[in-house]
Formats: structure tokens, C-alpha cells, sequence
């Protein structure tokens, strides 16, 4: 069963003057000490190459807090549990941190009376990994830590088993936590309770009501400034294999017996991906590059990288054999959204032929998330036709709290030992033998389309006979025919 939050914690976050740590895990860790949810004895120590002090690591800090929202007006205390350490970290050279953090231990075991719990945060690119990992169990500061991996944990069904393998020689299972932060949204955690609490909606929840499921991902951004990873990597390594196939195994999992123990929802997620069936290149995938994107400075001139990428997946269990789930992603589309669409089967009553468009179940999981009904309707008017409306409940708007952010949200799982929205070793090994034949010689080539659109037409053929729902929105529906 999930632990309770420990009374002392240290946090050692490697990276801490990078990017990833200055945008995402700063900023959670100060909105879980600003929620009453951070530990009540804790320290924050920073690692990193930068040649800092802990003033020097304050001022970091500060930044990091600045533009997030606001720096709190107690920053000195903040700062008063924040330490630094330079260098690099390896088992060959530990530098500083085993004594910064044997430090930081015994004043919070002198504080608390308990030994802290230890999280080590690598916001560390991926080559970084194994060296760290190395460093920690050579110089004996795994045991009893929890470790927190960012994406990607592996570029390949390859890497991926010779990282868990370095890994599990430093570590348990359940001392890891593979953070991918979609799986932390308050809109993809909805699903649970749309699902186990409502019987309106657990009722349709399967292959005899759903016809298709589209998970709609499109980005509006660049990817200027991250060349040289878009190049290495592409659309579909960076988006299907951590995010969108594990939000497919939220939506797809059976029933937990007990959904407030992680080991059980565990078992449900992991039971979908181990039912993906191997992509199908020629039939189920298309990739698209957008115009432009090989005049952009360090990208070859004939790139076959692709920054598009629409698969149809297929999940072979009993609850939805036969059901496409329909999953898009891409940069400069015409949009940024983040949407999942359960499209409903007709209704088998007198009515069937004259609905304008299907019933839609639709869950919104950018920022608070939204949940969206999209029903047919009699048109206004003394006639019997139909039209099309949708109605919509922000989240944000419900009574009761307020919504955390993914890496808050997250975070606070791993200080709790709460593994359920965390990638298993099982999991994603299941994944990547999903998306194993996309990278081999049948693997499509990328088709051109323009910047603003909505990405190659061919990934129209995908979402038959529906098409993509999140391009209807907004459009006007055709009432139906009269009713007999």
C-alpha cells in the first residue's frame, strides 16, 4: 500500500543548474513546500559541473523561481536547507557530494529524530545516466534512496535493457521511478475517477460501445533550439514510446482491484502494454517533416528525420480487441492541444442514420484539464432533425481543491513510494517491442507538409470514417435528416 510522506527528505538533484531543473523540478519542489506537501525537515542539494558555491547556487534558485510564478518571501529560509556541489560525479571521483550529503543526513536526523528518505532527481541527459548510476552504488549511497530517471530511459529495446541492467545492479525495481510527466496531468488522472466513479461513463468503456480512441497531441512549436536531439531522435521515438503509449495504457487498463494500491494499478497498466500489438509500419504509420525544417541551421540538407508522426495501435485484450487507437503528435501544426477522444459506435435505435456526427467522450489534458460530451441533439426549430452540440466541465472549476502540476504532482508520488504513475521495467520493455519495427528498413519516410497545418493528409486514412475530431472543433454541424 502507498506509504506516508516521510518527515525528513533529502533531495539531491543532479543537473541543477540545467534547463529541465530550472523549468520543472525547482519550481514543484518550492509549489509542494508552498502546498503544505514538501516534508517538514528537508534539504535541497544541488549537483551539477557548474563551478558554484551556495550562493552562487541561490541565485539559480531565485531565477528558477522568478519564472515560475514569483519568488516566496521567506527565500531566505528556502535557501538556509539548499547546498551545492561542483564537479563531476563518477565512481572513480565522487567529489564532494557523499560528504555534502552524510552532512545534510545527520542534521536532519538531529532535527526529525528519523533518518531521512533520499531521492536522487537525474534531469541529466540521457548519457549521463550510467554514470551516475555507477557513481551511486560505488560509493555506497543507494540503499534505502529512491531515484528518479527522466526520459528517455533508452533510445531502443537495445539500450533500453543494457541501461535497466546497469541499473538493477545499483538498485531495486521499487526504488525506481521513470518520471514521465503526462502521466502526472490532472486531465490523464481524471480518467480514473470518469471511469470508476460515474457508471454513465464505465458502462461505455470498452470495444462493444467505443468504435475508435484518438489521443491528439499537436505542438505549434519549433524545434530550433533543439536541434541536434530532434535530429537524433524524431517525433515518434521522443513522443510515442514515454508519453503517448503510456497514456493509451491509462485509458485501455482494466479495473484495478484496489485503486488506492500502486502495486495494483501497476499490474492493469502493465497488462495493456503487454497487449500492444507490434506496429505496423506500411499500413499503420505515417510520418511527416514540415517544410522548412532542413533550412534550419545543423539539419542535413536530405534529413529523413521526421518531426510528424500518426500511428494506429492496436490492443489485443478482451476489452478492446478491435478498437484503433489513433495517436497524433507533430511541430508547427496548426495548433497545440493535448486531447483524448473516445468515439462512440452509433446507437442501434430508430435514429442511427441521421446523426450529423459521432457521440464523443472527450478528456482535455492540457494545463487543469477539461471533460467534453459531444451529443446529437434536436435542432431548435418544429421539425424532428438533428444536430450536434457539446458541452464541456473545466476542471479547474470543480469545488474542492486546486490543481497541483504534473512534476509537483509526481514528485510528491516519489516521496511517497507511490509508483502507480511511473513507468515499469515490464512496461516499457513492452513498449519499445511495440515500437521496434519503426525502426528498421520498412519504416516510412517522411511526407512534406506545411507549417500551420494539420500534418500529412495521408494520416486522414487513420481516423476512417470519423477524421480527426479535434479538427471539427468549432466547425458548424449539418442537422440529419428528418425523423421517421
Amino acid at each position: 500500500m502507498t506509504t506516508p510522506r516521510p518527515t525528513a527528505v533529502v533531495v539531491v538533484l543532479f543537473g541543477a543548474t540545467g534547463d529541465l531543473a530550472r523549468r520543472m523540478v525547482m519550481p514543484a519542489l518550492m509549489e509542494l513546500r508552498a502546498r503544505g506537501l514538501m516534508p517538514p525537515h528537508w534539504r535541497l542539494i544541488g549537483s551539477a559541473a557548474d563551478d558554484l558555491d551556495d550562493a552562487g547556487f541561490a541565485v539559480v534558485l531565485r531565477e528558477s523561481l522568478g519564472g515560475a510564478g514569483g519568488v516566496p518571501d521567506d527565500f531566505d529560509e528556502i535557501v538556509a536547507r539548499t547546498r551545492y556541489v561542483g564537479g563531476l560525479f563518477s565512481a572513480g571521483d565522487p567529489g564532494r557530494l557523499p560528504v555534502a550529503l552524510s552532512r545534510a543526513r545527520s542534521e536532519l536526523h538531529e532535527s526529525s529524530g528519523v533518518d531521512p528518505l533520499v531521492v536522487f532527481f537525474l534531469a541529466v541527459p540521457p548519457l549521463a545516466f550510467p554514470t551516475i548510476t555507477e557513481g551511486l552504488g560505488a560509493h555506497g549511497l543507494a540503499a534505502g534512496a529512491h531515484v528518479v530517471f527522466e526520459k528517455p530511459y533508452g533510445t531502443s529495446l537495445e539500450s533500453f535493457e543494457e541501461l535497466d541492467s546497469l541499473v538493477k545492479r545499483t538498485f531495486t525495481e521499487s526504488q525506481v521511478f521513470r518520471i514521465d510527466h503526462f502521466l502526472g496531468k490532472e486531465g490523464v488522472q481524471a480518467i480514473y475517477t470518469l471511469r470508476f466513479a460515474n457508471k454513465a461513463f464505465g458502462t461505455l468503456w470498452d470495444r462493444h460501445s467505443v468504435a475508435q480512441v484518438q489521443v491528439d497531441v499537436p505542438e505549434d512549436l519549433n524545434v530550433a533550439n533543439r536541434i541536434g536531439f530532434y535530429e537524433a531522435t524524431g517525433a515518434a521515438l521522443d513522443m510515442l514510446v514515454t508519453h503517448l503509449f503510456q497514456v493509451v495504457s491509462q485509458i485501455a487498463m482494466d479495473t484495478p482491484y484496489d485503486l488506492d494500491d500502486p502495486h495494483s494499478v501497476l499490474l492493469e497498466r502493465d497488462s495493456v502494454l503487454q497487449r500492444f500489438r507490434p506496429l505496423d509500419p506500411a499500413r499503420d504509420v505515417v510520418l511527416g517533416q514540415f517544410t522548412g525544417y532542413r533550412d534550419l541551421p545543423g539539419v542535413a540538407p536530405d534529413s529523413q528525420q521526421d518531426t510528424f508522426v500518426a500511428a494506429r495501435l492496436w490492443v489485443d485484450s478482451d476489452r478492446w480487441r478491435g478498437v484503433p487507437f489513433i495517436l497524433r503528435t507533430g511541430k508547427m501544426m496548426a495548433r497545440k492541444a493535448q486531447r483524448v477522444t473516445l468515439v462512440l459506435r452509433p446507437d442501434d435505435g430508430p435514429l442511427r442514420q441521421v446523426a450529423s456526427r459521432p457521440n464523443t467522450i472527450e478528456i482535455d489534458f492540457a494545463g487543469a484539464g477539461e471533460i467534453f460530451l459531444g451529443l446529437t441533439v434536436k435542432a431548435p426549430g418544429p421539425e424532428m432533425r438533428l444536430s450536434w452540440g457539446r458541452a464541456g466541465l473545466d476542471l479547474d472549476d470543480v469545488p474542492g481543491g486546486e490543481p497541483i502540476s504534473p512534476y509537483a504532482s509526481l514528485i510528491d508520488d516519489v516521496f511517497r513510494g507511490d509508483r502507480s504513475l511511473f513507468t515499469t521495467e515490464a512496461g516499457l520493455r513492452a513498449a519499445f517491442q511495440a515500437f521496434e519495427p519503426l525502426r528498421h528498413g520498412d519504416r516510412p519516410a517522411p511526407l512534406p507538409y506545411e507549417q500551420g497545418g494539420w500534418g500529412p493528409v495521408e494520416a486522414n486514412r487513420l481516423t476512417a470514417p470519423y477524421g480527426w475530431i479535434l479538427q471539427q472543433e468549432g466547425s458548424v454541424a449539418i442537422p440529419g435528416q428528418p425523423a421517421r
